[in-house]
């Protein structure tokens, strides 16, 4: 019988993201915040100070680290946290705050994020290319899939950290037909034998599938598209909807069990 799914909450400490930007603008909002996905089934946190949404203009990182350090320290010995950070000195700050995990949008781009790593319990490496400033105009690819794995496979293998998880950076250098192609494709990246972390909530590839162009609209898409992942092979769904996505992951699984004379 498969593992339960790891349901990640997103929690960005940001004014600027695509969906959640600026809703929670102090401390005690994120808190909350993070109170409540825990209440809802969150396996961990995923704290951001830095929106990497297309266009997005960089944070300097000691702006970045004020906006991640004081909810991670609050949060230290609640949940397993994440911190989600293209920049090294960041990462080392927010692991000494009390994240264990490091989700580099970047995967590993900064040179010195693989010796942070080695003091990281997990690392989740994405596939990026470019910055969020650029990366709408690269988006042209030989062969996607086979591109998006090697690199991936590549990265993976820099970090220092036990466990390192692969998300194939849906929307991010893709556009949204390439998003839907790769996540059709999802058991390619589960047969490396490395798990493998979708982020679909609520992007634009949902909308753009569905014709549903702002954010909050997109909760059936985004349960879809974990269902998908999960019927693929993925083993953990980074969402802003918590206790949606749990229930649907849990039922799968119930089905799958039921349907498996050794479960």
């Amino acid at each position: 019988m498969r593992p339960r799914a790891v349901v990640v909450g997103v929690l960005n400490c940001t004014p600027d993201s695509f969906s959640d930007g600026g809703r929670a603008p102090t401390l005690a909002a994120q808190l909350a915040r993070a109170e409540a996905m825990i209440a809802e089934g969150a396996d961990w946190i995923d704290v951001g100070g830095e929106s990497t949404r297309p266009g997005a203009a960089p944070v300097p990182p000691d702006e970045e680290a004020a906006r991640v350090l004081p909810v991670l320290a609050a949060l230290r010995g609640r949940v397993r946290l994440s911190v989600d950070t293209r920049r090294a000195t960041v990462a080392a700050r927010a692991l000494r705050a009390g994240a264990q995990i490091i989700n580099d949008v970047s995967g590993l781009d900064d040179p010195e994020m693989a010796a942070v790593s080695a003091d990281a319990e997990a690392m989740v490496v994405m596939h990026m290319r470019g910055t969020p400033s650029t990366m709408s105009g690269l988006t042209a690819y030989g062969d996607l899939l086979a591109e998006v794995r090697a690199q991936l496979v590549e990265r993976a293998a820099r970090a220092r950290c036990p466990e390192v998880w692969l998300d194939p950076g849906l929307g991010f250098a893709k556009t949204a037909a390439q998003s839907l192609r790769l996540l059709a494709e999802t058991a390619a990246l589960a047969s490396t034998g490395l798990p493998v972390l979708i982020g679909a909530s609520r992007k634009s590839f949902i909308g753009h599938a569905l014709g549903q162009p702002d954010p909050a609209d997109r909760l059936p898409g985004s349960l879809a598209a974990a269902a998908a992942g999960w019927a693929r092979g993925a083993r953990a769904f980074r969402v802003h909807d918590v206790a949606p996505t749990r229930q649907l992951l849990d039922m799968l699984r119930a089905i799958d069990a039921a349907g498996d004379p050794a479960g």
